[in-house]
Parts: C-alpha cells; structure tokens; sequence
C-alpha cells in the first residue's frame, strides 16, 4: 500500500509516444518537479492532454523546448509564445477544446463513460469541423477536425464529444498520504483530479505527505484507488512557484 517514491523512478518507465495527461491550471498546481524529471529523461514524442502548456522556460514549457512534444490537446495556448509558434509552423499538432468539454472529457475516461452530449462548441468549427490540428509549413492546414455527430434533446442541438483516456498522468496535491489519498489546494482542484482519474498509471507529486489516518476522509479529494505512485516533495520545491502574470496596486 505504500507508494511513496522519487521522481526519477516515478517517470523512469514513460516511453516514447506516450500520452499523458497533466493537471493544473496555468502555473497554478502544476507538477513542476515531474515534469522536470521527466525532461532529464529521454522520453519523446509524447502526446499531452493539460489544460495548457505552462510558458516559456516553466512547467510542460521545458519539454515544448526541446520539442519532446509532439500534440497537445488542450484548451488555450495561453502564454507560452514557442507554444504558439509552433503550432503555426506546423511543428505541433494542436486540439483546442471548450475548456469545460475538455474537463467532462477527463471525468468521463476516468468514470468509464465512453462519450456524451454537450451544446457547447454547436454553431462553431468545434462542430463542424475544419478546425486546424496542423498547419502545412506554407501555412495551410493539413491536419483539421472532423465534424461531430449531432442529436437534438428537448430541441437543443447537442454534439457527442469522446472520453479522453491516458497512459500517464502527472498531478501536485497539497497534502497526500502514502496510500495514495489525496487533497488539492483550491484553484489547483479545478484539472488535477480529473488528469489523475483518467489515466491509467497516475503518479502525484505531494507538498505534504502524511500517514494512513491523518486525512480527514471528508477532505479528501481524491481517493487513493485512482493513484499508483506518489513523490513528496522537499520543503524548498514544495515552495517554488513561478507566478503566470504578476499583478499588483499602484
């Protein structure tokens, strides 16, 4: 039951092409210790599914560096510009996804719901299709979205959108303990769950471990069923954390 490791061996066995699935929100409760043990590995041509790609130089930023990545599905480029670029130079494969269908997509490869109907996305490329996955060096699209399957309930167009499952998934939790239960600290809830049910090997990095008991079972956000292998993380890497964009008073 205990399932306490460090990070190195956490990822050892992350091969090329594999998918994962990363949780936090912008800078906000990414696993910025797995991911960088993951980039001093050699592991490439991975497939990542996270809500976006961290920046330039911070989070799944690092590995889009050294061009590790090969598609990201996600919900918006945010800030990262090598993100961007390549994406527009066709280098990287992209599928953008309404934020909240990419979540329901998680929870539902997590629950072992196949599919559902959504509205969001009607009337759009999201829908019809036509929306670039890949552009062609000369900027056309060679890669674009297939239309979805559509079905009207109580006279509302919906689309059917796929479960989203993953080999791997990366999360950061506030406080875990060594079975595997887990409690996240407000924004970083919103995708580290969800990353976590979704795959099938889920490795959680812990700013405060704890043994079997301390938890609360009312506080635990996500039971330890759903994660195999957890890393604590040191007092100093527990408290690094880069700020997207800084904003303060005059």
């Amino acid at each position: 039951m205990n399932k306490v490791t460090d990070a190195d061996s956490a990822v050892a066995d992350i091969t090329d092409g594999s998918t994962l699935a990363v949780g936090g929100f912008g800078l906000c409760g990414i696993p910025t210790v797995l991911i960088r043990a993951l980039h001093r590995g050699r592991a490439t041509d991975l497939r990542v599914v996270s809500n976006n790609c961290g920046t330039d130089g911070h989070g799944l930023g690092v590995l889009l560096a050294d061009h590790r990545i090969s598609r990201v599905t996600a919900s918006y480029v945010g800030e990262n510009k090598e993100f961007a670029r390549q994406y527009l130079s066709g280098e990287l494969e992209v599928e953008l996804i309404p934020q909240g269908t990419l979540a329901e997509r998680l929870r539902a490869g997590g629950c072992g719901i196949p599919a559902f109907y959504t509205p969001a996305g009607v009337g759009t490329q999201i829908a019809d299709g036509g929306l670039p996955w890949r552009f062609a060096p000369d900027g056309s699209v060679a890669v674009a979205s297939p239309p979805k399957e559509r079905r009207d309930f109580r006279g509302r167009e919906h689309i059917l959108e796929t479960a989203i499952t993953t080999d791997v998934a990366l999360v950061r939790a506030a406080r875990g303990d060594t079975h595997g239960n887990l409690v996240f600290h407000r924004s970083a809830r919103n995708f580290n769950p969800l990353a976590a049910m979704a795959a099938t090997v889920t490795v959680a990095e812990v700013e405060e471990l704890v043994e079997p008991g301390a938890l609360d079972p009312d506080e635990i956000h996500l039971p330890g069923i759903f994660v195999q292998r957890i890393v604590p993380l040191t007092p100093d890497q527990a408290g690094d954390k880069t700020i997207e964009k800084a904003t303060v008073r005059d």
